[in-house]
C-alpha cells in the first residue's frame, strides 16, 4: 500500500475515516450518481472542518500533536454528547 494511502487510513491522523468510507460506500450504491449521496458528502465535509478547527486551536494553544489521538478524539466527542456533525 502506498505510503500516503496508509496515512490517510490512519486512525490517529484521519479523523474523518467513517464519513469518507460512508460517501465511498453510497457512491458504490448509487452507481455513482453524486447527487444521492449528497448528504454523505456533507457529512464529510462539516467532520473534516469540526476536526480542522480542532487541530487550529491546538495548533494555537501550543499544544502537541496538532490533530488528537484517536483515544483523545473518542474522548472529546463524548464529553460533547456525541458528534456534532
Amino acid at each position: 500500500m502506498d505510503k500516503n494511502v496508509r496515512k490517510l487510513r490512519s486512525k490517529d491522523i484521519n479523523p474523518c475515516i467513517e464519513e469518507s468510507d460512508g460517501s465511498q460506500k453510497c457512491l458504490d450504491a448509487n452507481n455513482y450518481d453524486k447527487n444521492m449521496c449528497s448528504a454523505y458528502f456533507l457529512r464529510y465535509k462539516n467532520c473534516r472542518k469540526y476536526w480542522h478547527n480542532i487541530m487550529v486551536n491546538r495548533r494555537r494553544d501550543g499544544v502537541k500533536p496538532d490533530m488528537p489521538t484517536a483515544e483523545e478524539r473518542q474522548e472529546i466527542l463524548a464529553a460533547i454528547g456525541g458528534k456534532p456533525y
